[in-house]
């Protein structure tokens, strides 16, 4: 009974210090004299998308626009007992990530070596250490660097039509998020790995198998997600993985396989592993050249090459970046194509004409050519940004232009992306789907910070170039080929997965497709 009753104690004692502490932290914006909502006890401003209620993307936009409707340039968010300040005015967004950039130059996310290797990325490193591998890998994701790649994309795209000409004559409804992210898996595994992945013939190929297991949307990994973006310190304390460990060994064991038998064999070719290769090597990247493996001109001896884990970790982060993130803009765009069918037309018509002035053939200056289709891509992309919010952490106390807010060292700051890109004062009718926002003329009359899905200033995306090749390609193989119409299967209006990392539809994007 007596040990009964210190348990009982020591339980209420631990309940009482932890809602007084929830009450000591939810009164710092209060004391920046930042402007807040009533935080709830524990969850402060976030309960609905911590009990994944809704997705993190539209819990921010809803912050952004009550902020923005009592008239403030910021305002301050509660995750947690974690305290984030949410800048809402555009200049002040441009400022924190270009202007100001020397205050803000890391991503809220966890890195640590030692335990979890494919942390090691350049989306996840900081300070000098980011400065130095983006100065490194910048030559990679060059125009000409592109252009050697892009039939890697083509030779792909003939897998995924002997895909969807089975599926349309068995009538089969097409998942198109997953169709698309299988062949966008087998462009980055030969692209980043030089490996064939077959993920379009198989679905359950390895690699297509443990991409899908980073995005799992089960319980434990979306918690560990979202404390990577709210509390990246617990894995280091704790020596927790961000990464699962099956995860990293497969693909840090792809990566050693990979080097090593090219190294060995003096295998060359035209994809961003051999880049890697030629930078782990230092030999100097000429911009129309593939290059040597090992020999050539040294670009600078001083410099220290990459090792094989900074190696791995960025094809582990252009893999999963390259496959989802374009296979989910690809989705969208198609969803919207399918409800505006005179756009598909169009769309489908300015591909055909494109086509036909290079007899057919889908080359890299034929999709650079087609205008309408940037439009389109970058209309889904406002509407539906992948990566709904930008982080970024203080890295050096910031003063708050024209006020006396100061934001120390180690304060978060989340930009809301989704927030932005919908409002209607920057876009009338945000929910309305209207490529030409984005004509010559329409895109001058906006803010520049108006539009964000890959980020601004030094940490803007390196790879959206990529990206955006990726999506138009499928696009342009999806188009010329087919018409498509919603299948029933796709529940509408759209409800976005409150378990997702990126912007992804609950129970999927469903269609049917005809030959052309």
């Amino acid at each position: 009974m007596a040990i009964f009753t210190i348990i009982v104690t020591i339980f209420l004692v631990l309940v009482a210090s932890f809602i007084l502490l929830s009450k000591a932290c939810f009164v710092y914006w209060k004391w920046k004299g930042v402007y807040s909502l009533k935080p709830i006890i524990p969850f402060g401003n976030a309960k609905e998308a911590i009990l994944q209620r809704e997705d993190i993307g539209t819990a921010f936009r809803k912050f952004y626009d009550t902020v923005k409707a009592n008239g403030k340039k910021f305002g301050g968010y509660y995750f947690f007992m974690r305290p984030i300040f949410v800048p809402v005015d555009l200049d002040l967004v441009k400022r924190i990530m270009l202007n100001d950039f020397s205050h803000f130059t890391d991503h809220v996310i966890h890195v640590d070596e030692e335990y979890d290797p494919l942390s090691i990325h350049l989306f996840a490193m900081k300070g000098a250490r980011w400065k130095k591998l983006r100065i490194k890998l910048t030559p990679t994701f060059t125009s000409g660097k592109m252009k050697m790649m892009f039939e890697t994309l083509v030779l792909c795209s003939t897998n995924l039509t002997a895909v969807l000409d089975e599926m349309v004559d068995q009538k089969e409804p097409i998942d198109i998020k997953e169709v698309i992210a299988r062949f966008t898996t087998d462009i980055i595994g030969s692209c980043a790995f030089g490996l064939e992945c077959n993920s379009l013939k198989n679905p359950d190929s390895e690699f297509r198998r443990y991409g899908k297991l980073f995005f799992d949307t089960s319980l434990r990994d979306s918690i560990v997600r979202l404390l990577t973006l709210i509390l990246p310190e617990f894995f280091t304390i704790f020596r927790v993985r961000s990464h699962r460990k099956d995860v990293t060994d497969f693909f840090m064991n792809v990566v050693q396989q990979t080097v090593r038998y090219r190294e060995t064999n003096n295998i060359i070719r035209s994809d961003f592993m051999h880049l890697l290769l030629q930078i782990k090597n230092n030999v100097k990247i000429t911009e129309n050249d593939v290059g040597e493996l090992k020999s050539g001109k040294i670009a600078n001896e001083s410099e220290a090459s990459l090792t094989i884990k900074e190696l791995a970790a960025q094809c582990f982060v252009f893999f999963l970046a390259g496959f989802e993130t374009s296979s989910t803009t690809t989705t969208f765009c198609m969803y919207e194509l399918v409800a505006n069918t005179k756009l598909q037309d169009a769309l489908r018509e300015e591909i055909m004409t494109v086509l036909n002035k290079y007899k057919g053939k889908i080359t890299y200056d034929a999709i650079m050519e087609m205008t309408f289709m940037d439009k389109c891509i970058n209309e889904t992309l406002r509407k539906y940004p992948p990566v709904p919010v930008h982080t970024r952490e203080c890295t050096k106390t910031y003063k708050v232009p024209n006020t006396d807010v100061v934001l120390k060292k180690g304060s978060y700051v989340f930009i809301p992306v989704y927030g932005i890109q919908m409002d209607k004062d920057y876009y009338p009718d945000p929910e309305k789907f209207d490529p030409e926002r984005f004509s010559d003329e329409n895109k001058a009359l906006r803010h520049s910070s108006a539009w964000i899905p890959f980020g601004d200033g030094p940490r803007a995306c390196i790879g959206l170039r990529f990206g955006i090749m990726q999506t138009k390609v499928a696009l342009t193989v999806l188009l010329k080929n087919y018409k498509f119409v919603l299948n029933s299967k796709t529940e509408t209006p759209l409800k976005m997965d409150p378990r997702s990392f990126v912007l992804s539809a609950v129970n999927g994007i469903w269609l049917n497709a005809a030959k052309v």
